[in-house]
């Protein structure tokens, strides 16, 4: 059986929106867009990097798609991370978009079909794509958080886990966490059961 492993970029209150430039996502009136490039340096790039090398294909929401189908073929393969990124089968979940335009993508309309195409393959990333992250966490499909948690709040924005979004589940941390001159760090947890809960606290002291 797969993994699918969300990759995300997300603020300490939890705002995973616009990190690469302001005009990226300003839906809801947000203009505090491109709040990642401050902590940019080139031990996060490497860690970021090393990770889509090791996918074996990608899964994205409509909105990220949008973004990268509009980027990295552009690019040109003399660029690894687009060489990668444009050779990799890609997954588009969408329920209107059924003929995505980037070479080596197929659109599913349904977590059912996400779940079908999850075993196909070794490690599928999710990269962005919140609102999909969501929707994989509500059908209980993720496997794996890679998150590179930044050390700013903004206050607004669309936040991953709101209030209804999931179900009860308990993860384990896989590797120490990595920390990066300018502040972010990199957490990688991996799907473990369900939580402990009921512990009277006071009854352990």
């Amino acid at each position: 059986m797969g993994l699918i492993s969300v990759d995300l970029f997300i603020t300490l209150d939890g705002v995973y929106q616009g990190p690469g430039g302001p005009d990226e996502d300003r839906s809801g009136e947000f203009n505090l867009g491109g709040w990642q490039g401050a902590f940019t340096d080139a031990e996060s790039g490497e860690a970021i990097g090393a990770g889509i090398e090791q996918m074996d294909a990608l899964l994205l929401g409509r909105t990220t798609y949008d973004i990268f189908a509009g980027y990295w073929p552009a690019r040109g393969n003399s660029n690894p991370i687009a060489a990668k990124l444009n050779a990799l089968p890609k997954f588009l979940v969408s329920r209107t978009r059924t003929n995505p335009g980037w070479e080596g993508t197929t659109a599913l309309q349904t977590m059912d079909m996400v779940a079908a195409m999850k075993s196909q393959f070794n490690d599928m990333h999710v990269i962005g794509s919140g609102r999909l992250v969501r929707s994989l966490l509500a059908a209980d499909l993720v496997d794996r958080l890679n998150f590179y948690l930044y050390p700013l709040t903004l206050g607004s924005g669309k936040r991953l886990f709101a209030d209804g979004i999931g179900v009860p589940a308990a993860f384990n941390l896989v590797q120490p966490p990595k920390a990066f001159p300018k502040g972010a760090v990199s957490l990688v947890y991996e799907r473990a059961g369900v939580p402990v809960t009921g512990i009277d606290m006071a009854e352990m002291t």
